[in-house]
């Protein structure tokens, strides 16, 4: 069970319509996935980031993504948790991962930013890694596709309906840190492949 009051839920991506459908920006469809089934908008904004908020079993869960490009994803997120007084444990951020296969979850508290830029940054920016993170497995490139192609690039026609599961299974992970605590969530979801 979670005791926390306040939780901040963070999907990394790029903006605009060229990056809407990449593998990059699975972070932001987490998170949009989890604004439908809460109903809420990210009608509220500060200068380089969108969010709303929802009232869960007692936790307000504020739901963000940040404007600028990926890889600047550290500045927009500490503006929120200034603005709003969170602690860096009060945040999930959720983000695609080439490490794991294709529909893999994988839950962690705290650890290392495992090259990806979006984490690095906001390691860089927060001088900590104490953050809970939901990798959402993407899969490697296959041969021949460099790996910012391998991300940059929309997903395929016949991974379009998995995806979808994938999504809605993540914004369920997220769900389950938020409502159950993340050691029951990490239980739960980690490593389970669709």
């Amino acid at each position: 069970m979670n005791t926390r009051n306040k939780r901040l839920v963070v999907g990394l991506g790029n903006p605009g319509r060229k990056y809407r459908q990449t593998r990059h920006n699975t972070g932001f469809m987490v998170v949009d996935a989890l604004a439908a089934m809460w109903r809420v908008a990210f009608s509220d904004r500060l200068t380089d980031i969108e969010f709303g908020r929802h009232s869960l079993v007692g936790i307000d869960v504020f739901i963000a993504k940040p404007l600028g490009y990926m890889n600047n994803s550290g500045p927009p997120v500490q503006q929120l948790v200034d603005r709003y007084h969170f602690k860096y444990e009060d945040l999930i951020i959720v983000y695609d991962d080439i490490d794991l296969a294709f529909g893999t979850l994988k839950i962690k508290e705290k650890g290392g930013s495992g090259g990806h830029n979006g984490i690095k940054s906001i390691m860089q920016t927060f001088g900590s890694g104490a953050f809970t993170r939901l990798r959402v497995g993407i899969g490697r490139p296959i041969p021949g596709v460099d790996v910012t192609g391998h991300v940059l690039r929309p997903f395929e026609l016949s991974e379009r309906d998995p995806l979808l599961r994938v999504i809605d299974r993540a914004a369920e992970a997220v769900h389950a840190i938020l409502c159950e605590g993340t050691l029951s969530a990490m239980n739960r979801f980690n490593g389970k492949q669709m």
